[in-house]
């Protein structure tokens, strides 16, 4: 029988934990947390303020605080960094990848980082240095420099015996890498066929091409993407030379996948992708206040056109009433559009050769949305307020609208990816007060006009 997995046991276990800890039962906390997977702690120590998370961390097993600071947030995680002392962090060291602990020494203070390194054996001071080197979102600053290799010119008994007397693979390892004397990449060999292939065959007769290797200085984005496009488990990185100098694996991958939809998700509300829950107020409030700021700027845009039109609205109570349809239709179609062309350029479906195409599809989809919806509300508007005039005048902003709505849902974000601004932090807002401005402006102008 099949035993279904609790799918409220982490927030109980946090409420055990949370009560043991008011009641200052330390000892069976340390208990809980030796029972527990590091993941599952990571999950517990990122749904506790910090107070609380601070001395669950401090009743951890030492042994497993790599594992764990691999498997935690980047604001928590930097939190609880900042309080170790530098032999901590060495000895964590050892039990992390070699790219998780170059992120977490990139984010120390220089004289702290230096005194970490020096805690270091040699061999992890190697490891770091090497993973150092490269930029923290490519292919280098992602990959492991723990892998196997094998000669072209052995038989599969030889590498056999090899695997045999190292005892153990690398994680995620699906393939041997196989090698020149200079560490060139030339090959590589899925385990399925080295234990199915007779003892004595030659590495070169049966080796795959090495034709897909990635290099050290791929976009992670792009790395993600090619592992979804072809169903990797693991993929070589090799330097210009194509010197093979690491190794990609398929749970950094869908660290980058996640990250990337959390980026999305969270820059779209003014928000770092890695913010903490739990973080100090003064923290957020700061943080915020920011985002919420340049949004008064975009209101008060908008505002400014109302104004403009202040004796218009004295005079029909009608208009002040009907005003904020146009920019509200506007908005949600627009924000449409961007979600639509954001997505397209994080899966590298838009470029060059395409954007016209889009720019013109999206055009008539506004303008063919815009006439339906001109019809149906001006028609409201007649019934309702018995005001031909009025009801024209609504649908012509209405058309207007929403076709500048199609256009600038598609220009706006790639406008601010060609100039390294991220569409998802501010292409939603930027949309939002073209369309208000847009809106306003047309049926404020024309009623002014026309009434």
């Amino acid at each position: 029988m099949v035993e279904k997995v609790d799918q409220d046991s982490p927030h109980q276990m946090l409420q055990e934990v949370h009560k043991a800890l008011e009641n200052g039962m330390f000892v069976h906390v340390r208990r809980m947390l030796q029972d527990m997977e590091p993941e599952d702690t990571a999950h517990l120590l990122e749904a506790c303020p910090p107070k609380e998370r601070f001395i669950i961390w401090q009743l951890t097993d030492e042994d497993d605080h790599g594992d764990i600071l691999d498997e935690l947030s980047e604001d928590v995680k930097d939190a609880i960094v900042m309080r170790m002392a530098p032999a901590e962090l060495a000895e964590a060291a050892e039990g992390m990848e070699s790219d998780d602990i170059a992120y977490v020494l990139r984010n120390l203070p220089d004289d702290i980082y230096q005194k970490v390194l020096a805690e270091m054996d040699a061999q992890d001071r190697h490891r770091v240095e090497a993973a150092l080197a490269y930029e923290e979102e490519t292919a280098g600053g992602m990959m492991t420099t723990d892998f196997v290799t094998i000669r072209s010119d052995v038989t599969i008994e030889v590498v056999l015996r090899y695997l045999r007397m190292k005892g153990e693979l690398p994680e995620a390892t699906d393939a041997l890498y196989v090698v020149d004397e200079n560490d060139h990449l030339i090959g590589h060999l899925s385990l399925t066929t080295v234990v199915t292939t007779p003892s004595d065959t030659v590495i070169s007769d049966i080796m795959d091409d090495a034709d897909e290797a990635i290099p050290v200085d791929m976009h992670d984005s792009e790395v993600a993407s090619l592992f979804e496009r072809r169903n990797w488990v693991s993929a070589p990185v090799v330097s210009e030379d194509n010197i093979l100098v690491g190794r990609i694996t398929i749970d950094d991958v869908v660290d980058i996948i996640r990250e990337d939809a959390e980026h999305s998700m969270m820059r779209s509300a003014g928000l770092d992708d890695e913010e903490d829950t739990f973080a100090p107020v003064m923290k957020s409030a700061k943080s915020r206040s920011i985002w919420l700021g340049v949004n008064v700027l975009a209101a008060l845009a908008a505002a400014s056109v109302s104004n403009m039109f202040e004796g218009t609205l004295d005079k029909m109570a009608a208009i002040a009433v009907l005003m904020t349809i146009v920019p509200s239709m506007g908005g949600v179609a627009g924000n449409q559009t961007v979600a639509l062309v954001i997505r397209g350029l994080a899966l590298g479906h838009i470029g060059d050769s395409n954007t016209k195409w889009l720019l013109s599809k999206e055009a008539r989809v506004g303008l063919i949305n815009g006439v339906l919806w001109a019809v149906i509300i001006g028609g409201i508007v007649v019934l309702w307020k018995g005001d031909i005039l009025l009801g024209g005048i609504i649908a012509a902003a209405m058309l207007t609208n929403l076709f500048v709505a199609g256009i600038a849902g598609v220009t706006i974000p790639i406008v601010m990816k060609k100039f390294n601004i991220d569409p998802a932090l501010a292409g939603g807002m930027a949309l939002t007060t073209v369309t208000d401005v847009v809106g306003l402006f047309v049926f404020l102008g024309l009623a002014t006009v026309l009434i």
